[in-house]
């Protein structure tokens, strides 16, 4: 009897550890125009993974996309839920000249663009509640899978693909 108690103890903690590790600090999203709102039908897909670092300062992302109906123009990420769109809180990239310093270019498709978004490229969305800089609320928002992905084309701008980021319904990693 002692050590079922003992063993579901054990059980008890681990699983709880996990829980607490876990954090939702890390996430894997496709991407699809079927995502778009209003949607759309295109041939093009894309992944989007982001990991927030440990002390919530920085999210470390991947975005790839291939197919798409035009060059890339510029891809962010946006505080909405599923099938609503709403405002731009940071660039992945541009070839607009339009974001924050630092922000890559993207690139042809197929292609893959790599960053790290910090306080400096939350821009707003203002009228939502997310003011230039307040990187906390970009993670509350991600967390509460109210933020997706969104890739815009020459011939499509605006959007061919879109991803919810959304620890809970998207593909989630483990930390």
């Amino acid at each position: 009897m002692k050590k079922r108690i003992l063993f579901a103890s054990i059980m008890l903690c681990a699983a709880f550890a996990v829980v607490l590790s876990d954090g939702n600090k890390k996430f894997h999203d496709d991407l699809s125009g079927y995502n778009i709102a209003p949607t759309l039908s295109t041939g093009a897909s894309g992944e989007f993974s982001a990991q927030i670092s440990k002390d919530e300062t920085q999210i470390s992302y991947e975005l790839s996309y291939s197919g798409l109906n035009g060059a890339a123009t510029q891809a962010h990420i946006y505080l909405g839920r599923t099938a609503t769109n709403g405002g731009v809180i940071a660039f992945l990239c541009t070839n607009l000249g339009n974001g924050p310093a630092g922000t890559p270019a993207c690139p042809p498709s197929p292609g893959t663009v790599t960053g790290t978004l910090t306080a400096s490229s939350v821009i707003g969305p203002i009228l939502q509640g997310i003011n230039p800089g307040e990187f906390a609320e970009l993670v509350r928002a991600i967390r509460a899978g109210a933020t997706y992905a969104d890739v815009h084309t020459v011939n499509l701008p605006a959007g061919e693909i879109r991803a919810q980021i959304d620890s809970a319904k998207g593909r989630k990693d483990e930390e």
